[in-house]
């Protein structure tokens, strides 16, 4: 670049003093010098022209002629124009294949921008959301998709969880809408057909519910018969007869506390888009347990802590927060060794409230927790089955949760100890309401 400039600079020097001399010879030095300067500045003005002609046609692959300082420009212009085009072609190309891509995908995805109005969809939105490319691009989102569920969740902006709402093309049809952002304002939604899903999961709701709805009445009648030969068949008259009765009944019992597990598994399972809103004491709640646990565990003589850093209330559901603290406080008590310490906590911050229980019990090998809330799964099946578990209270526990906005996080090892921590959102809490006797 230099030099081509420096060989203009002498160029230019030059056309001056050629014509400064030659208007020195008639008496005019500066006339002479003004007429070359005039021509010089015509010849660059042509250039220009040339260069303006050339930019203004983008296909055009014919470069102008030039020397010196313009035929560097013009091939670094050209140089420039090419590459670009390059790019250009490349990006194209990419974009092509990612909107071919996208559209060959069977689940609907839409992007929205800051503003939340429509900036484009794949062939299944159509489909799934009828949504129209002449229509309904730069529309707003929720003009088009006014399901409530789908508003709220959208105007919410937490979309750690997806929803379930019919289809505005097919009621009949169930998809599963969810949100994120790819930027800090742009966000993309993907909605996916799963009614036949629905329709699965609904067979299997009914079916547990109805197979332990009809074990119900059976296995009353059979543990009144064997309460009744109990009482016939004394141990001293009877040994062997008593103590199969006995075996009998322990087992009856046990079933019947795992048929009410799946009663009420599957009544949270049901009852999931239904949200509770009666204001409860938390910490009258946990009172309460901590008393039944104190009741209950005479024999391991446990320590049970509970701290109350701020007496915060909840908006939810009585028994089903007491089933799941119940659930959480009671597995501590029976997989924590006697004389162990436990510690129950239940604060609040500006995330929203929080309850914590900590024991120093055998913990949990981390492989299994990411599967600890299916149901009947059992980290250890020999330990379950001696503590009497139906192997579904953390499934309970989950769901329950779940009706109230919350989310279950376990932290633990083996010979480490057990942190079971719930956490409510914000909007759930509520200033601690007064208990009436």
């Amino acid at each position: 670049m230099y030099k081509h400039w420096q060989l203009e600079l002498n160029k230019f020097l030059l056309i001056c003093i050629i014509g400064g001399s030659v208007g020195w010879l008639v008496g005019e030095p500066w006339a002479g010098a003004f007429l070359c300067l005039f021509l010089y500045i015509s010849w660059l003005l042509l250039y220009l022209k040339e260069l303006a002609s050339w930019l203004e046609d983008p296909q055009s692959e014919e470069l102008p002629e030039a020397s010196g300082l313009w035929g560097f420009v013009f091939d670094k212009l050209y140089r420039q124009r090419k590459k670009h085009k390059t790019k250009t072609k490349k990006l194209k190309k990419t974009i092509e294949k990612s909107r071919l891509s996208t559209n060959a995908i069977q689940d609907a995805v839409v992007l929205i921008n800051e503003d939340d109005l429509l900036e484009w969809w794949n062939k299944a939105a159509k489909k799934h959301l009828g949504l129209m490319r002449n229509t309904d691009r730069s529309q707003p989102i929720i003009n088009l998709l006014r399901d409530p569920a789908f508003i709220t969740y959208y105007e919410r902006g937490e979309y750690r969880d997806g929803i379930h709402m019919p289809s505005p093309v097919n009621p009949a049809v169930t998809l599963h809408v969810t949100l994120s952002y790819f930027s800090r304002t742009n966000r993309i939604l993907i909605a996916r057909d799963v009614t036949r899903l629905i329709h699965l999961e609904q067979m299997r709701k009914d079916f547990v519910g109805n197979v332990s709805h009809e074990l119900r009445t059976p296995l009353t009648v059979i543990k009144g018969y064997i309460e009744t030969f109990l009482d016939l068949f004394g141990s001293n008259e009877h040994p062997a007869l008593h103590r199969g009765l006995t075996q009998i009944d322990q087992q009856t019992r046990r079933m019947e506390i795992l048929v009410n597990d799946l009663l009420l598994l599957s009544r949270l399972e049901t009852d999931a888009s239904k949200t509770p809103h009666e204001p409860i004491n938390v910490v009258g709640l946990l009172q309460r347990i901590q008393q039944d646990a104190k009741a209950l565990n005479t024999e391991k003589n446990h320590t049970i802590q509970l701290v109350i850093d701020h007496p915060v209330g909840l908006l939810g559901d009585m028994k089903e927060l007491q089933n799941a603290f119940s659930n959480i406080i009671f597995n501590a008590i029976k997989y924590t060794d006697a004389g162990g310490i436990i510690e129950i906590r239940w604060w609040k911050d500006s995330d929203g409230a929080h309850l914590s229980v900590i024991d120093n019990g055998v913990g949990i090998d981390p492989i299994h927790i990411p599967r600890l809330t299916e149901r009947f799964y059992r980290a250890d099946p020999s330990r379950q089955t001696a503590s009497g578990g139906t192997g579904l209270g953390l499934a309970i526990v989950k769901h329950s949760l779940r009706h109230h906005e919350g989310v279950l996080d376990i932290q633990s090892g083996l010979g480490e100890g057990s942190h079971f921590s719930c956490h409510f959102p914000k909007r759930r809490t509520i200033k601690p309401p007064i208990e009436s006797h």
